[in-house]
């Protein structure tokens, strides 16, 4: 080779390598092996068994090292599709300016429910940013609850810039490479992430440097489905005929103007005289002197969908139905007013108790108020919830022996340590610990919905062969754990006129990682294998309080995340959020008003929640109002200002709905359960402020913007 010709060979092949130098400079998003946005579709294979003709897929670690990541996605991997409320990751080739990552410049766009296509073309921006330098990944979740079973494509536009100032590369490391045809290993994904691209409209100047196809999961269906099985059934009469003394069976129905005790025996453990002698609020009976008259128990045949395991088997969600596992005898607590009963008979009030509570607490602090306005008290026991099945109540009216009565206790042994406590059964057992109470939350939902066809059918409580509630006018209300599933049960259940969830958050994941019970979040990351906890165990942080997960709340600057070990908790928790969307209230609250189901109509509803509640923190509760389209209809009590006038009144206002026994005294609970009184007895068209317009405890409607942060009082 001559010079001349070396000299030329080596100009021409400078020049070929320009422009992969210049394609290789700046930043751009990765899509390779190791990373690449998540959720994508590329993560699913087809299953046309599913609505969404699709069913997930994630691939599998080290099973011998990750046991508990591998448990999980064996859960995850029956699911037709990713979160509603996704925890999203695009990583990058390098650092970006934070300041440029906002709802113009990374969003999501709807592209149709994949049976209906509604809401085709919707704009979902961003929120809760997050960037972690270790892994030059941002996180950040949709602004608003996803639609369920639709398609989504995540677009990264070039308005994002690189530390230096320049606009992100749309290179070939990337979730669009099919494009630009560098790759083709993304098969279908690719290509249609090229074409929703495609289709999307940008700003001036902007084009799309990366895109990500997923399609979300079905959240709601199942109950709905379960719900249609029960309407089409015709279950046998409710009894009552359940309580026994010396002389035999007995109808379990008390004037509680003789009742002089009630206690309830409860089971606590396994073996045999393991039992707690509780005695029950009967004084509550009368926070309005003489308006119950009648304290009544039956018991009802209920289908149970969960297996020994208190989980419920997937199904294919598009032509699949929930097959029932068995059926369940129910106890339900029943308190009819004083005086004559209505033509039709009593407007009827299912009261739903809370987290650890039972339906001996909660519900017998609220009948007074309601049957003060005609309007009878209906309680069942949550699963898992009021010990075991051989617990019972002793009933005493005046000197004369005491009627015994099943307590319906609906806890059972599950870790086989001899103990009863007082959640336990309400999860799923191990190996599917990640579906937690999503399926022990859906049960109840049904178990409620079997409630209200009894009433549909008739129940006969005196034995005169006449209904006495009306099955016209049967409403709903819950606090706490009640307000969650609560909403739930108000999402898919038509013949409920109208309800007053009390205090409900969503997830369940979030309320417990945000309040009191994080304790139990803690937990759940200890014993996993391997564990979670990064912080060293201190007087202030003990175990399982010794972690860190740095995932910031709404509407707050992004967070640069340093912390080591956070971001696998997050995304931990974000598995732990997209299995359980089917437990989700947030899941459920469009459908009350905002999209009722075929055959429904928009329900009249309150939703009551408390500033600064520690126990189910004020975000949470936002996360439902949002989702539902409630803040027209939501009531905001005012802790901070009822502390700050008198301090008895506590710091955490969770139980401001039923704290009889406050140190403070009953007003404020009784102001916000006649609040709840009046809606009902007006057949959901009345909604009173409870202190008055002028006054100052209780916001009707909330004050927007809606509350976000948790607002602790010190």
């Amino acid at each position: 080779m001559t010079p001349f010709h070396a000299r030329r060979l080596t100009a021409v092949l400078s020049f070929a390598l320009i422009p992969v130098a210049v394609w290789a400079d700046g930043v751009s998003v990765r899509s390779d092996d190791s990373a690449r946005p998540f959720p994508s579709n590329r993560y699913t294979v087809p299953d046309f068994g599913n609505a969404t003709f699709r069913r997930v897929n994630l691939p599998k670690p080290d099973c011998t090292v990750r046991v508990s990541d591998c448990q999980d996605i064996d859960v995850i991997n029956t699911l037709d599709g990713f979160s509603t409320q996704p925890r999203i990751t695009v990583p990058f080739t390098g650092d970006i300016d934070l300041s440029t990552v906002n709802s113009d410049t990374v969003f999501l766009v709807n592209l149709g429910d994949t049976q209906t296509l509604r809401g085709f073309g919707e704009k979902v921006g961003i929120n809760q940013v997050l960037w972690d330098a270790a892994t030059k990944t941002l996180v950040f979740e949709p602004d608003a609850l996803l639609a369920e079973r639709s398609r989504y494509v995540l677009v990264v536009t070039n308005g994002v810039r690189d530390a230096s100032g320049k606009r992100i590369k749309s290179g070939d490391g990337m979730e669009m490479r099919g494009l630009h045809g560098f790759d083709k290993r993304g098969g279908d994904h690719d290509r249609e992430s090229r074409d929703a691209a495609n289709g999307v409209r940008l700003g001036r100047g902007l084009s799309v440097a990366a895109a990500s196809l997923f399609t979300t999961q079905s959240a709601t269906g199942d109950l709905v489905k379960i719900m249609r099985q029960i309407k089409a059934s015709t279950p046998a009469p409710a009894s009552f005929l359940i309580g026994s003394n010396s002389g035999g069976t007995v109808r379990a129905v008390f004037p509680v103007s003789g009742i002089s005790s009630v206690l309830f025996n409860r089971q606590t453990g396994a073996g045999a005289g393991e039992f707690s002698l509780q005695p029950v609020p009967l004084p509550a009976l009368q926070a309005i002197p003489g308006a119950v008259g009648q304290l009544a128990y039956g018991q009802y045949s209920s289908p149970n969908y969960q297996t020994a395991g208190q989980y419920m088997p997937a199904t294919p969600t598009l032509h699949g139905r929930p097959v029932p596992q068995g059926t369940q005898n129910l106890v339900f607590q029943l308190f009819l007013p004083a005086g004559d009963k209505p033509a039709g008979g009593w407007p009827v009030a299912i009261f739903g108790h809370g987290f650890t509570d039972s339906m001996y607490g909660a519900p017998w602090t609220v009948a007074s108020v309601f049957a003060s306005r005609g309007i009878a008290t209906l309680s069942i026991n949550v699963v898992g919830h009021a010990g075991g099945a051989a617990g019972a109540l002793a009933i005493t009216q005046g000197t004369g022996a005491p009627v015994s009565v099943p307590a319906g206790g609906r806890g059972f042994d599950q870790d086989g340590n001899g103990l009863i406590d007082s959640t336990e059964g309400v999860n799923a057992a191990a190996p599917r610990s990640i579906i937690s109470s999503r399926d022990g939350l859906r049960q109840t939902v049904v178990d409620l919905m079997q409630l209200v066809r009894q009433v549909e059918v008739g129940m006969d409580v005196d034995g005169d062969g006449s209904a006495d509630l009306n099955p016209q006018r049967i409403y709903y209300a819950g606090q706490s754990f009640g307000g969650i599933y609560g909403t739930m049960l108000l999402g898919v259940e038509p013949n409920i006129k109208a309800g007053v969830p009390n205090v409900p958050g969503g997830s369940i994941t979030e309320v417990a990682r945000l309040g009191v019970f994080r304790g139990l979040t803690g937990l759940a990351l200890a014993t996993r294998t391997p564990q979670l906890l990064n912080l060293p165990p201190s007087a202030a942080l003990p175990v399982p309080f010794n972690f860190f997960e740095n995932m910031p709340l709404r509407d707050l600057p992004p967070v640069a995340n340093n912390v080591p070990g956070a971001m696998e908790i997050a995304k931990v928790l974000d598995r732990f959020e997209w299995v359980q969307q089917a437990g989700n209230p947030v899941s459920y609250a469009s459908l009350i008003r905002q999209q009722p189901l075929p055959g429904s109509v928009a329900k009249p509803v309150i939703l009551q929640m408390a500033k600064g509640d520690q126990t189910v923190p004020n975000p949470t509760s936002s996360a439902i109002v949002r989702a539902g389209g409630l803040q027209a209809q939501t009531t905001y009590y005012r802790n901070d200002l009822a502390y700050a006038a008198n301090p008895a009144v506590g710091k955490n206002p969770h139980t401001f709905l039923t704290g009889l026994a406050n140190p403070a005294g009953p007003t404020i609970a009784v102001m916000a359960q006649s609040q709840i009184a009046v809606f009902f007895q007006s057949h959901g068209t009345v909604v009173i402020d409870p202190d008055g317009a002028a006054g100052p405890l209780f916001e009707v409607p909330v004050t927007l913007p809606l509350p976000e942060a948790l607002n602790y009082i010190p």
